[in-house]
């Protein structure tokens, strides 16, 4: 419990930032504080016209490749503040990992985070990617955003990836999960009014509960595997609970894990958590193994 508790306090230790500007640099400061991952080369790019990031560790299979939706509740969060989960799946995994920088709400609502994560999606497969190849994933916001992408590739007939990995997802933005009260008290991040004034921001005019922004509405039939990693002391855990039910009841291959007193996107701080770095680790073995 002493390692979560610094992380705690790391997050709890100052007034929570006011306004987009401050909560952006706020989180890019917070999530990147224990710096770089040693033993990974990060390498500026552009996809499909979008700002990315590519992040391998020596011996990563060049064939294969993670598209990593980085959290933020769609109005924050960045390549920068997430290299240590991004960087450390993939080593993990023994692939590269592609960090994509799509636009960001209020500015950019609904659809455009859906929109770029689509074209960098279609652009690894003009680039040769073999779909199987291609795993999505993310955090929060992320990892809803990952399972949005595939529900929209289905619906349009596209290839799917080989397999999804969500961390704390974030899949109902009507927040009608129980445990956004019963957790209440011991999250230190994330609360009802604050996902309230995100998903204002990033819906817009957008209903909700349209299954390509809350997929926990959506048809999940023919998805490939899942792999759900949630902490229980998250306001969350009724997210991902639900949406790994969900994705089961639609005969998806997926696995739930729940890391006991582990917080919202605990992976971040893998660098002080040991539950991070072993998270970090199982993820990288579905990945790996393709969901198998």
């Amino acid at each position: 419990m002493a390692e979560i508790d610094s992380v705690r306090a790391l997050l709890t230790g100052r007034p929570r930032p006011v306004g987009w500007t401050q909560r952006r640099a706020r989180m890019e400061e917070v999530c990147a504080a224990d710096g770089i991952p040693p033993g990974i080369t990060f390498t500026p790019a552009e996809i499909a016209g979008i700002p990315a990031e590519w992040s391998a560790a020596p011996g990563s299979d060049a064939s294969r490749v993670l598209l990593f939706l980085h959290g933020g509740g769609y109005c924050s969060g960045s390549i920068v503040s997430h290299r240590t989960m991004a960087g450390g799946v993939g080593k993990a995994a023994g692939i590269r990992t592609l960090a994509l920088g799509f636009r960001l709400a209020p500015e950019n609502p609904f659809p455009a985070a859906l929109d770029d994560a689509r074209a960098a999606f279609e652009a690894l497969l003009a680039q040769g990617f073999a779909p199987q190849d291609i795993a999505v994933g993310g955090d929060s916001a992320g990892g809803g955003l990952s399972l949005a992408l595939m529900v929209s590739l289905r619906d349009a007939g596209r290839p799917l990836p080989g397999c999804a990995w969500l961390a704390s997802p974030w899949v109902d933005l009507a927040m009608t999960g129980a445990t956004m009260e019963t957790k209440d008290a011991v999250d230190p991040l994330i609360h009802r009014g604050y996902l309230e004034e995100l998903a204002g921001a990033y819906c817009g005019g957008a209903d909700r509960a349209d299954p390509l922004v809350s997929p926990l509405h959506a048809d999940l039939r023919g998805l490939p595997p899942v792999l759900v990693q949630v902490g229980s002391a998250e306001t969350l855990l009724d997210d991902a609970v639900r949406i790994a039910g969900r994705l089961g009841a639609a005969d998806v291959p997926v696995r739930l894990e729940v890391w006991p007193h582990m917080i919202h996107a605990w992976m971040l701080w893998s660098a002080r958590l040991t539950d991070g770095r072993r998270a970090l680790a199982s993820a990288g073995a579905f990945l790996r193994g393709r969901g198998v």
